[in-house]
């Protein structure tokens, strides 16, 4: 079959020239027999979605902590939705969109258990420890990690390069920008994404009014933000090799993040549960040290520093409610009935 290549031969003819084309792809770090159908890229797509890790975010924290109620964001539904707003500019913008869905398919999933919190915990963890393997703890190395380690029962997927990048250079805060135009949607899309939804979030979960969203952000992005924000990001990026928006766009769209960590990710409501969260790991990042034979994954010969690794593996990759089950499990002492007699 002669799919792929048609597939191939489709980008070149139709795809923007700043466009990342898979038969041009700087590969996988094994080689492996193309696909007839797919492209390297939506193969990895695919590989993504497939993967255990991915599955997991379904219970992983957005914002607010183990929700009950079935219409708060998690790390999956975020997940989807960067997905759907990346293919919606690499589209528009001609770049290759089978890209930019994997590589935002891919880009969390080396979250921890709750959020951010989560993540803040393990990386102070690693910092007391004196032999451990790295000093900090980031998501989206982890991330990496996952795909190239981990998954697959540590053959990793064996993703191409460009998605790796992706992946890895995600974050805002980030210096590095991703190699590929396709990368940068997925870092915007991202930042929107999250915007968007953390405050209809807070607004359901009372945390904030709509009122009290600041006019002088709303009155540039209207009351869908995506409404204004795409479209900035697809005038100002056509046939150009970059991804910006409009200044004054992109203002306001900082400006609702500096309100959302003000209102949203710092109040009480929606924080008032995270200060449990670590001792949670703490103290479970604890047991497995001390008992390693207890890690389900134990093999005798790990080192000190693989003990250690593989600890912070296995806790990062916990969703929250394996994370609080385990916990209850191990240091919460069940109940002791009489037997009937």
């Amino acid at each position: 079959m002669q799919i792929r290549k048609d597939l191939e031969d489709r980008e070149d003819k139709f795809l923007s020239p700043y466009a990342a084309k898979a038969k041009h792809s700087k590969g996988r770090k094994k080689q492996e027999k193309e696909d007839d159908i797919r492209t390297c890229f939506q193969r990895d797509r695919d590989r993504i979605i497939h993967c255990k890790a991915f599955r997991r975010l379904k219970h992983k924290t957005q914002v607010f902590i183990s929700p009950v109620e079935d219409h708060y964001r998690t790390r999956l539904t975020h997940t989807l939705e960067v997905s759907q707003i990346a293919r919606t500019i690499a589209r528009a913008l001609q770049l290759n969109e089978d890209l930019a869905e994997a590589i935002a398919l891919g880009h969390d999933l080396g979250h921890t258990p709750f959020g951010h919190a989560g993540e803040e915990v393990l990386d102070s963890i690693l910092k007391t420890i004196d032999d451990a393997p790295k000093r900090e703890f980031q998501h989206n190395e982890q991330s990496i990690r996952v795909v190239e380690v981990l998954e697959r029962n540590g053959k990793g997927l064996n993703l191409s390069w460009e998605v790796l990048d992706g992946i890895l250079h995600h974050p805002q805060k980030d210096p590095q920008l991703p190699a590929t135009l396709e990368g940068q949607i997925v870092r915007y899309s991202d930042h929107i994404a999250y915007i968007r939804h953390d405050i209809e979030d807070a607004i359901l979960a009372g945390v904030i009014k709509e009122k009290d969203i600041p006019k002088k952000h709303t009155d540039v992005l209207g009351k869908n933000i995506l409404d204004t924000i795409i479209p900035s990001i697809i005038s100002q990026s056509m046939d150009k090799n970059w991804i910006r928006m409009e200044k004054n766009v992109e203002d306001a769209m900082n400006g609702l993040y500096d309100f959302l960590y003000e209102t949203v990710y710092t109040s009480d409501t929606a924080k008032g549960e995270e200060k449990k969260i670590p001792h949670l790991l703490t103290e479970l990042f604890k047991y497995y040290r001390n008992d390693p034979k207890a890690h389900p994954y134990y093999k005798s010969t790990w080192t000190e520093r693989e003990i250690v690794q593989n600890i912070i593996d296995f806790i990062a990759g916990m969703t929250d409610r394996y994370a609080t089950n385990k916990f209850t499990e191990i240091f919460v002492p069940n109940e002791w009935h009489v037997r009937n007699i």
